[in-house]
């Protein structure tokens, strides 16, 4: 892509796209080595970079949770620029970037052709004179008989490249100029054909890129964590958090959507910000005020007071079986604003209903299983029950989590996962993965002894001991003989490793007691 006599700028519109072919290219290069990416890989700031030019790893210490491949290094990330980052990345966060490794290689196709397919008549002085700048500092003049694509190939023309200047070729200029254009409309054509959302098939909207390293709209990743945690196209595990929101979008494919098509993006934010805007069930969740309920565990429901019969009957008749679970505030506490004089406590979670069974006097048996947790906002009456305006409530992302443990293990002088466990160690100095294993060590001598709460029906209805950390706080809370007041604090804890604390000190409390 050339064109000859043409000054950059940093405005620019479609229309004039193509007279700035350098713009074009620099969407796609790496910044490590100035080259098209290479086997991209998507970092976990949301920028991207060649496979071959990640940086070097070093070891890291006071981490034990998650237990990963490619958790134990890091690498301090060098991205600069509009959404420069400063700051150290995991290396099992780096992943495969499926998608975009599509769009690079549609630029290959199309642009490539034109930095080899250079007409034998031309000599290396007929391609237009170029000029940049970067860091501040004028680079001398290149003479290019190829385009600027194949400059990139080569690494002689800079990822943060400004201020260009196209000077005079000896070849026509309008020759140039169409060529140019033919093959932006080419390009552009064949990358639209690869950013439809594989969830909703419409242009995508915020890309999110999975772990597995496809790409789907960030709206749509979040209500396919609301049924499952597999990827929609290879059906592997997303193991991604359901709070999004924190979560960086793609940032390469973002300003290739932006820079290629920025009517079609922007019709769809507005068409998005108005379904947004329009009748959200959890803005009037209905509320079922009897027990704690907690996230992936089953919860069983008799429900025979008229009130409820007719909440769970709209309930299933809107098509979405979801409302919240809270408990009594038996105890009296107090809570605050719009909470000081509810009869139930602030956290709760939301179920789906996955099992209805009407009984022939209008009572009914419930199997729902707990989605996430919710913090109620304002809270009202409807027909003698109870709905709430809620706030969604997610765990802090797995880099805090992990810098939490870090934090906590090293103040403590722990840099290590020790051999035994000794009850009367400070629970904030124990790595995170001992937690888990003393609270399951627990589990086991008490199955040794016989503990009737841990009687094959239980285990039937809730499930074998968790391996997964995350899952197991919910699991212990579901069987664990102990009052609800002293369980619901881990409704409100937002990380894996304080719900592991409470666990743990629950089973210290039950050792020490009289079985």
């Amino acid at each position: 892509m050339e064109s000859s006599d043409i000054s950059s700028s940093e405005e620019h519109t479609p229309s004039d796209t193509a007279a700035l072919p350098h713009l074009v290219i620099q969407l796609i290069q790496c910044q490590r080595c100035s080259r098209p990416l290479r086997n991209p890989l998507r970092l976990p700031c949301g920028n991207s970079v060649c496979r071959e030019c990640l940086p070097a790893s070093r070891p890291r210490t006071g981490i034990t949770y998650p237990v990963a491949e490619g958790r134990d290094q890091e690498f301090t990330c060098f991205w600069k620029g509009n959404k420069a980052c400063v700051g150290d990345h995991c290396v099992g966060d780096c992943s495969a970037d499926v998608l975009l490794g599509k769009l690079v290689g549609l630029f290959e196709e199309i642009l490539g052709s034109e930095a080899t397919n250079v007409p034998q008549n031309w000599s290396e002085d007929d391609g237009p004179s170029l000029q940049w700048k970067t860091d501040g500092q004028s680079q001398d003049g290149t003479c290019v008989a190829g385009g600027i694509y194949k400059l990139a190939l080569e690494g002689r023309f800079p990822s943060d490249a400004c201020e260009v200047i196209y000077g005079g070729s000896t070849t026509p200029a309008g020759s140039i100029q169409d060529q140019d254009l033919l093959h932006f409309q080419t390009l552009r054509d064949s990358l639209r054909a690869e950013l439809d959302c594989q969830v909703c098939y419409s242009l995508v909207l915020d890309p999110m890129t999975t772990p597995c390293g496809h790409t789907f709209c960030r709206t749509c990743v979040a209500r396919v964590l609301d049924h499952t945690d597999l990827c929609p196209i290879c059906r592997r595990k997303l193991g991604m958090p359901n709070d999004l929101q924190s979560e960086p979008i793609n940032q390469t494919v973002a300003r290739l959507i932006d820079y290629f098509f920025p009517e079609q993006i922007s019709v769809r934010r507005e068409t998005s910000a108005q379904d947004e805007a329009g009748p959200d069930f959890e803005k009037n969740l209905p509320l079922f005020v009897c027990t704690l309920a907690f996230p992936t565990m089953p919860t069983f429901l008799h429900v025979f007071e008229p009130r409820y019969r007719l909440m769970i009957r709209r309930v299933l008749a809107n098509g979405n079986g979801k409302f919240g679970m809270v408990m009594y505030n038996r105890q009296g506490r107090l809570q605050i604003g719009q909470m000081r004089d509810a009869p139930f406590m602030q956290y709760g979670t939301l179920l789906m209903i996955e099992r209805y069974e009407l009984l022939p006097d209008g009572r009914s048996l419930v199997v729902a299983t707990g989605v996430s947790r919710f913090k109620i906002v304002e809270s009202g009456m409807l027909d003698g029950y109870h709905i709430a305006k809620t706030e969604r409530v997610d765990d802090i992302s797995l880099a805090e989590e992990e810098r939490l443990e870090s934090t906590e293990t090293s103040a403590n002088g722990v840099n290590a996962l020790p051999e035994v466990n000794e009850s009367g160690r400070p629970l904030d100095s124990i790595p995170t993965q001992q937690l888990l294993l003393s609270a399951k060590e627990f589990i086991s001598n008490q199955r040794r002894s016989g503990a009737p709460w841990l009687h094959p029906r239980v285990m039937l209805a809730y499930g074998p001991v968790p391996t997964d950390a995350a899952r197991f706080p919910w699991w212990f809370a579901s069987i664990l003989p102990i009052s609800e007041e002293e369980k619901y604090p881990i409704l409100a804890a937002t990380s894996v490793r304080e719900r592991l604390k409470v666990s743990a000190k629950w089973a210290r409390q039950l050792e020490a007691r009289d079985w």
